[in-house]
């Protein structure tokens, strides 16, 4: 198994950090206990720049910090968090965004997250809150497109424009010349 490195760990880290103060500021929807979050699109870029590991702690790290500061754990989601940080990592493994970034990049990164919050919140969370918590199968359902919807169209501008601008500070390979 490959060890994660210092700069991962310290990316986790801040990434985590990050998701729960998010988290925090959420703005309420009309179906309860369902938010607009800004932590998802941190997310799915620290997974873009950090890989899938990193993607899944953050989210797990995050939402389990977010759940325990407000009512207590709700593993479901905490673990749909996880596992949204996780795909969107896997599907943007090869992206790299450090060699610049395009429209072809965005789009994938923005088919990467639309994939895992359609994964996360309309299979993942309320197939787990059946199986954990025995809720009412329609509630579930309403949270879960609420969620994803939300999250989708929240990663894929935040996110986008965070990725555009990260990749603007990157220097660029063979950029810099040495002075005589």
């Amino acid at each position: 198994m490959k060890k994660l490195s210092v700069k991962s760990v310290v990316a986790i880290g801040i990434g985590a950090a990050l998701f729960f103060v998010l988290g925090k500021i959420s703005i309420p929807t009309p179906v309860p206990n369902t938010y607009i979050s800004l932590q998802y699109a941190i997310q799915a870029v620290f997974a873009t720049l950090f890989g899938p590991i990193a993607g899944l702690l953050i989210g797990f790290i995050g939402h389990t910090l977010i759940d325990a500061t407000n009512y207590g754990p709700w593993w479901s989601w905490i673990i749909a968090s996880a596992f949204a940080g996780l795909v969107i990592g896997i599907v943007t493994l090869k992206l790299n965004v450090n060699e610049g970034i395009d429209t072809k990049k965005i789009i994938h990164f923005n088919i990467a997250q639309i994939i895992a919050h359609l994964l996360s919140w309309g299979l993942v969370a309320p197939c787990l809150d059946i199986l954990i918590y025995s809720e009412p199968i329609e509630k579930l359902f309403a949270q879960g497109l609420v969620a994803g919807v939300s999250n989708m169209i929240t990663t894929g501008i935040v996110g986008s424009l965070l990725l555009v601008a990260y990749a603007k500070t990157v220097v660029k390979k063979g950029s810099l010349n040495k002075e005589d």
